[in-house]
């Protein structure tokens, strides 16, 4: 009889157990999952033959930010060139086409492309502010043929809703204004009249998507690792433990009865 209360008593916290851990992991599973890893394949705009990848990683308004990109015009009046680059937000999320060059000076302008990316929503800027306002700051803008950049920073509520509504756009500006045809080499910038149009049309674009790993990253945030792997991981360990209290549960009850027949 003492063992047949044992058995009872075991197999009773081990199904409550299993109940309450079932319960548990899909808390468990969303509480790791706050961080979300997107990434973005910049491509070519506007003939610059420039290249680029971008990672960022949102953990609630927090953005780690890490990009490379090459082959951008590598100088602009005899300095580096300053490449102004952005989040854009609130369209369809998309890159334009040529289609969109309106007035066939053979350059789609940051407005000309504006119904496809959107107005900006962060710079990205290697120092100070990251508001729309310093959105052509060139002074903190990333320079040079090639971007090596990465930082963190808070990003605002409409900018965070249009990343995980899959409408966020990277777009990085500056052309070689030698590549332009003679008709937009004498244009002026669509954002700061004081400067050519080269100085502030696209050059890369990419839409953000949340990135795709096929194997568990050995790194940080930066890498895109952290919080997916985790929640895999504590998952099934959750699920584990609640099989085996499960089956606690299944021998104490086949247990008894043999035990009462003799």
């Amino acid at each position: 009889m003492r063992f047949k209360k044992l058995a009872v008593a075991f197999a009773a916290s081990g199904g409550a157990a299993a109940l309450s851990l079932f319960a548990l992991a899909p808390a468990t599973a969303q509480a790791a999952g706050a961080s979300t890893s997107y990434q973005a394949n910049l491509q070519a705009l506007n003939g610059s033959n420039a290249s680029g990848t971008l990672m960022l990683t949102l953990n609630g308004d927090q953005a780690t930010i890490t990009e490379h990109a090459t082959g951008l015009a590598a100088t602009f009046s005899g300095k580096p060139y300053p490449h102004v680059q952005h989040i854009h937000i609130g369209a369809k999320g998309t890159c334009p086409t040529a289609a969109a060059d309106k007035n066939s000076d053979g350059v789609v302008s940051t407005t000309e492309g504006g119904p496809f990316y959107g107005a900006i929503g962060a710079t990205l800027s290697t120092s100070g502010p990251t508001t729309p306002a310093s959105g052509t700051v060139l002074t903190i803008a990333p320079s040079g043929a090639t971007i090596n950049y990465s930082r963190t920073f808070t990003l605002d509520a409409a900018t965070v809703s249009s990343i995980q509504g899959n409408t966020g756009v990277i777009v990085v500006h500056g052309l070689d204004p030698t590549t332009l045809s003679a008709k937009a080499q004498g244009e002026k910038s669509d954002l700061v009249p004081t400067l050519p149009l080269a100085a502030t049309s696209p050059a890369l674009c990419g839409a953000l998507v949340v990135a795709q790993t096929t194997a568990v990253p050995a790194g940080g945030a930066a890498t895109g690792a952290g919080g997916t792997s985790h929640t895999e991981r504590n998952t099934l360990e959750v699920l584990g433990i609640a099989m085996l209290a499960g089956s606690v549960l299944l021998f104490g009850r086949k247990l008894i009865p043999a035990r009462t027949r003799s």
